[in-house]
């Protein structure tokens, strides 16, 4: 049995999912039909299906700022918020990261992946009552290609040169062959929207499994059941709230209190304390995600390689693993990937804490002074402490870091992706194609570290469309190396996501795509009073 049939039989066993759409999705997958039998009447008898109820979620990573359009999406609170009442074309499977129909039911490439054609799914609703048409995911497309949406899916989608309907289906055509096509559609702020939002683009009117009743950025945001979802194996409360809780303290306290139901970014310090709790249980899942010290290429002192390898021997990983992580991650290696990747690059030298190293390139680089390091506890559980565990290693090598705490609210429009020196996180990507486009790219608009180079850029594009496996994989391989070796991205760590719920609530799915059961958790889970 394959993964994705065994996370369909899970779903069953949520309750949720029809006989008919199991059969369909299973045989689609390659499972024998009486295989895929045997398999729903297994799940079937497991079931426990619970519907209704009032979840309720208390996250960090929502500010005042937050935007109701996908498009700008930056924060945990609206990627979930997202989640919950659009969706995309294309889905990420949970277990593998594999490419698995959503309103896209089936697609197909030309022989050199230049041209994609998608199925549109028929009898979908937005939830004002309009029926989903072809036009509107033409306009959605289209819109986030405009440089003038400012969509922070920009850069992964930018190479389409023509988006257009041929009868009811999709018809993308790329200035370059791409063989992730579909995953590159999963990005989590291409929601389709009525006329691809062009209308009103705050209107939060989608085709998810919730509808939204209000929001207060950075305070919280409110949704009912869509009655008329098109799918049943999802949204199995009737109301969802989401609250932002920036403290950790407030987190844990309201976790453990009763007052809701899942809290996100639990410190993993914290952990073997709210263990003690009877009532809750801790969800950690291994994924793609990466705690990063971010520098700016083209800002000085930064703009010193020799100052940036510096800061890079000077990072004690394995400590910063045990003590920040509590060991729940694994060493990073200065480049933004790992081996949940597919063509995960192998045989890379790891880069260790070394202070002699560390001091050579500091003295090369002729810098002289303190280096201003900004950090904020929304980076990531436990930033402010990472930032000052790095002060210390980086002592030894006679490098002076400045520490200054930020305040949360605010930091992502203020601090991120403006100053030239600062913590933050990435929640990774379904490929390394995407992951490289939307940060490394150098006309991409979130290249947080200010990375331009010509030569990375006309590597990255040859891998896109290169379909020979062996030598897409050397590619990434001298990508990695680029970014490892002359980059401006730290990346000491790559965090298993470390989240927490009350006993109360069931089906949570491990997902590797992202954090919070790739942001999901609101659709996936139900409560069992």
């Amino acid at each position: 049995m394959n993964d994705y049939a065994k996370y369909l039989a899970s779903r069953v066993t949520a309750g949720g999912l029809s006989r008919r759409e199991f059969m369909g999705r299973a045989m689609a997958a390659g499972v024998t039909l009486t295989l895929a039998d045997k398999l729903f009447t297994e799940s079937a008898m497991a079931a426990e299906p619970k519907r209704g109820g009032h979840l309720k979620l208390g996250l960090e990573g929502g500010a005042a700022t937050d935007s109701k359009d996908p498009a700008k999406f930056l924060s945990q609170v609206m990627f979930c918020i997202g989640r919950c009442w659009g969706d995309m074309l294309v889905e990420s499977h949970p277990l593998t990261g594999a490419a698995v129909p959503s309103l896209a039911e089936s697609w197909e490439p030309s022989k050199d992946a230049a041209t994609w054609t998608f199925k549109i799914r028929k009898g979908v609703k937005f939830h004002n009552g309009k029926e989903l048409t072809i036009d509107d995911v033409v306009a959605t497309l289209k819109r986030h290609t405009d440089a003038k949406s400012e969509s922070g899916a920009l850069g992964v989608v930018k190479s389409i040169k023509e988006i257009k309907a041929d009868g009811d289906n999709l018809v993308l055509t790329l200035t370059e062959g791409n063989a992730d096509m579909p995953l590159l559609l999963t990005d989590y702020h291409l929601v389709i929207q009525p006329n691809g939002g062009n209308d009103d683009p705050l209107a939060s009117i989608g085709t998810g499994p919730y509808k939204m009743v209000s929001f207060e950025p950075g305070v919280r945001a409110t949704f009912e059941r869509n009655k008329d979802d098109w799918r049943t194996d999802r949204g199995f409360v009737d109301s969802v709230e989401i609250i932002t809780m920036n403290d950790a303290t407030a987190r844990i306290a309201a976790l453990s209190s009763g007052q809701v139901h899942y809290i996100n970014r639990v410190d993993p310090k914290t952990v073997d304390l709210l263990k003690r709790a009877p009532t809750v249980d801790i969800l950690s899942t291994a994924g793609r995600g990466h705690y990063v010290f971010i520098m700016h290429c083209d800002k000085a002192p930064f703009d010193n390689n020799d100052l940036r390898l510096a800061l890079k021997y000077a990072m004690d990983r394995e400590t910063m693993v045990k003590k920040i992580l509590g060991g729940y991650g694994k060493v990073g290696n200065d480049f933004p990937i790992n081996s949940t990747y597919a063509l995960f690059p192998e045989g890379i030298e790891q880069r260790a804490y070394d202070p002699d190293k560390a001091a050579f390139h500091y003295k090369k680089s002729g810098h002289s002074g303190s280096v201003l390091l900004r950090t904020s506890e929304v980076a990531f559980p436990g930033a402010v402490d990472a930032a000052v565990l790095y002060q210390e290693s980086c002592k030894k090598a006679g490098i002076n870091i400045e520490v200054k705490r930020e305040p949360g609210d605010g930091y992502w429009t203020n601090v991120w992706n403006v100053q030239p020196f600062s913590t933050s996180y990435w929640g990774g990507r379904p490929t390394q194609d995407q992951m490289y486009s939307t940060a490394y790219l150098s006309t991409a608009d979130w290249n947080d570290t200010r990375f331009k180079r010509p030569d990375f850029d006309k590597l990255l594009l040859q891998a896109r469309s290169e379909l020979d496996e062996a030598k897409r994989k050397e590619m990434y391989r001298t990508m990695a190396m680029m970014v490892r070796d002359e980059g401006g991205v730290i990346l000491p760590m790559f965090n298993d996501f470390v989240n927490a719920s009350s006993k109360k609530v069931k089906g949570y799915v491990h997902d590797i795509g992202n954090d919070m059961s790739n942001g999901y958790v609101a659709t996936r889970v139900w409560l069992d009073a």
